[in-house]
């Protein structure tokens, strides 16, 4: 089993739960969040003042997928977030050792 974390555009965020829904992920966990990367913000003008935006809104989509899904579930996301410009996020990837239903204690890939 894989745990996806992708941190995308707010706006891409339906696109991205289609195509994850289309492939059959199940269930995806999503927060709002704020960050920079290579484009370290950028400056915005207000009321005639300029000022720095350090952090841009982002959205940090989580979800457990089978590790037979897991390329599927990466290409999706890669595929429906990409507008081509800087700023399009990050998909990561991490091991997950063990997942429990807490209302009927199915483990692992039951649980998913």
């Amino acid at each position: 089993m894989k745990f996806l974390i992708a941190v995308i555009k707010p706006f891409k965020l339906d696109e991205v739960r289609e195509a994850l829904s289309e492939i059959g992920v199940q269930g995806i966990t999503v927060t709002e969040v704020k960050g920079f990367g290579r484009q370290k913000g950028h400056t915005e003008l207000y009321r005639g003042a300029e000022y720095v935006v350090d952090f841009l809104p982002k959205v940090k989509i989580e979800a457990a997928v089978r590790t037979e899904q897991l390329e599927q579930a990466v290409e999706a996301i890669e595929k429906s977030a990409r507008t081509g410009k800087i700023g399009d996020g990050k998909v990561f990837v991490f091991d997950l050792e063990q997942v429990v239903r807490i209302r009927t204690g199915e483990t692992d890939e039951d649980a998913l």
